[in-house]
């Protein structure tokens, strides 16, 4: 393997002008101090449960009774003899504790796992209850069945389910009594739940980051979501998905790569860089195939190193081309869960169309597969996407840094178009509204999580502000009329797209009986049709009360029941 340390060594590199610019680049961000993201901390004391055949699970017990205190629970008994360490951890009843039942469900995370057994009498127990009573549960589970309790791309930390895999078994048996003590990872998310787009009134719209999460860290919770920060391990799709900017990624934030970025494309061009390509990679299993990659390398390519490449999003994207980069590429490597590489594929679908549409090519943002050919990806140097890098400086909010960086891509492009289509599930576009159809009961704008869709106030009127709709869907599923459908596009005059704009108004329909507007005529107009001809409304009065307003309504009421003296039916029986 090439060894990557002259990579961001600036003197090792300083002889030959071309790598003395990347070097430059790189140096340029090594001393970059991110926003430091808060600690999430777990702790284990060694209680370790494991689940499967009972000769398997004491195999196991044997080797790790020295460290850890073991609950077996045994989904069949042995037949036939054990080894001589098997019968050793059965006898050792200090150190393993042998169940028998059938497993429920596990959940939880490291030092603090869950899980009933259902036992021969069909009762519910809980073995860590059972085992431990002044703390029932297990920092640790061994799952050795073939098919493991918890089927997660990125199970929780210290869950191990070789599946049958001897190899990895023996792996994580000697990983296992490593895991006691006190754990920190970062916080690898932000969540502003007031921009979250999931739901409102029990409706539910966006659920990107619910799909996306590789590690069921994240939850509904009615109208807005919840993640779990020790079952986050910081995948970052979450970020990358999410339309609004409501989930941001914390490690770093967007404001803080995004500087990065700028600073590294800066120093490269100062240095006499030219051309300069982006390559994403995440510090583990990207780097490894970043050293394979090393002997294929122009001195062009300037490489980034990020926890994840799953956090890496469009504001990101655009930025980098924005501030004058020819190529975003993206490492991709086998280990990276499919639901992460699927999130992220979408995201570069609703990209390169933008690219495309100004004239710039939308196979500038890259997505280099793991069997993708490196030395064809960078073998010829393009020119940048703008003539006049940008300077502007973002504040960690998505759609204002994707705002500036389109803005800046757009003045600069071969061609200034007035939009760009979409395919849908992109995170723009306007919302048509079939005027025949709708009748301006303003379900729409109650639900509109970004204020895209607003009311008049005090005339019947639907306002839709293109530059705030994030394409959730609220107000399709709100909608009582079934007249609203959604339009993916880009709108590249950002005048245009900020100003409100009429979706409908009608003229207001007038109290028969006082003059005061309170409705629309389409809305009187239906209810007068459907009513008609219902037992409660067989009288001209009846009806007619129907176009008054409320106090109106209430007076005729009145005035009818005491007609001749009755008394009104509403104060109940004589």
């Amino acid at each position: 393997m090439t060894d990557l340390s002259s990579l961001y060594d600036p003197v090792a590199q300083s002889n030959d002008p071309a790598l003395a610019a990347r070097a430059a680049a790189l140096a340029a961000v090594s001393e970059f101090e991110f926003e430091p993201a808060s600690i999430v901390t777990y702790r284990s004391a060694g209680h370790l449960l494991i689940v499967g055949g009972e000769r398997d699970a004491l195999e196991c017990a044997a080797g790790l009774r020295e460290y850890l205190h073991c609950t077996v629970v045994a989904t069949s008994p042995a037949a036939g003899a054990l080894s001589a360490e098997a019968e050793g951890a059965r006898a050792d009843e200090a150190r393993v504790r042998v169940l028998h039942g059938q497993p429920g469900v596990i959940g939880g995370h490291l030092g603090r796992f869950t899980m009933t057994m259902r036992v021969a009498s069909g009762d519910e127990v809980s073995p860590a209850a059972l085992t431990r009573p002044d703390h029932p549960f297990f920092d640790l589970v061994l799952d050795l069945r073939r098919e493991p309790g918890i089927r997660l791309e990125l199970p929780p930390f210290g869950y191990y389910a070789p599946a049958g895999d001897s190899g990895r078994l023996q792996r994580m048996l000697a990983e296992i009594p490593e895991m006691t003590g006190e754990f920190d990872k970062p916080r690898f998310f932000n969540y502003d739940p007031e921009i979250c787009a999931h739901g409102d009134s029990g409706i539910k719209g966006c659920t990107r980051c619910l799909d996306a999460c590789p590690s069921g860290a994240i939850r509904s919770i009615g109208d807005l979501v919840e993640v779990d920060p020790y079952l986050c391990q910081g995948a970052g799709p979450c970020a990358s998905v999410c339309p609004t900017g409501a989930m941001t990624y914390a490690q770093p934030g967007p404001r803080d790569l995004i500087a990065r970025l700028r600073r590294m494309l800066a120093a490269f061009r100062e240095a006499g860089g030219a051309a300069p390509v982006l390559l994403f990679h995440d510090e583990e299993a990207g780097r490894e195939r970043l050293r394979g990659l090393m002997p294929d390398l122009p001195a062009r390519v300037l490489p980034v190193e990020v926890v994840e490449i799953g956090s890496v999003g469009m504001d990101a994207w655009f930025a980098a081309l924005a501030y004058g980069a020819t190529e975003v590429v993206l490492l991709d490597t086998e280990a990276l869960p499919p639901s992460v590489r699927s999130a992220m594929l979408a995201q570069l679908d609703y990209a390169q169309p933008l690219l495309d549409a100004l004239g710039l090519d939308g196979s500038r943002i890259v997505w280099l597969a793991p069997d993708g050919d490196a030395a064809v990806q960078f073998a010829t140097p393009r020119a940048p996407a703008v003539a006049q890098p940008a300077t502007f400086d973002t504040f960690g909010e998505k759609r204002g840094s994707l705002r500036l960086a389109l803005a800046h891509l757009h003045a600069q492009a071969p061609g200034q178009p007035l939009l760009a289509a979409l395919p849908p599930g992109a995170p723009f576009g306007q919302v048509q509204v079939d005027r025949k159809a709708c009748t301006l009961c303003m379900a729409c704008p109650q639900v509109c999580p970004t204020r895209a869709l607003s009311d008049a106030g005090d005339r019947p009127a639907l306002f839709f502000t293109e530059d705030l709709c994030v394409q959730c869907g609220l107000c399709a599923k709100a909608c009582p009329e079934d007249a609203i459908t959604l339009e993916p596009r880009f709108l590249f005059d950002w005048e245009a797209r900020r100003k409100p704009r009429v979706a409908n108004e009608e003229e207001p329909f007038c109290c028969v009986r006082c003059g005061k507007p309170f409705a629309t005529r389409s809305v009187i107009g239906r209810m007068l049709e459907k009513l008609q001809g219902h037992r409660m409304f067989q009288s001209e009065d009846e009806l007619r009360r129907l176009e008054m307003c409320g106090d109106c309504r209430v007076v005729d009421q009145f005035a009818e029941d005491f007609k001749g003296g009755s008394k009104p039916r509403w104060l109940g029986p004589r």
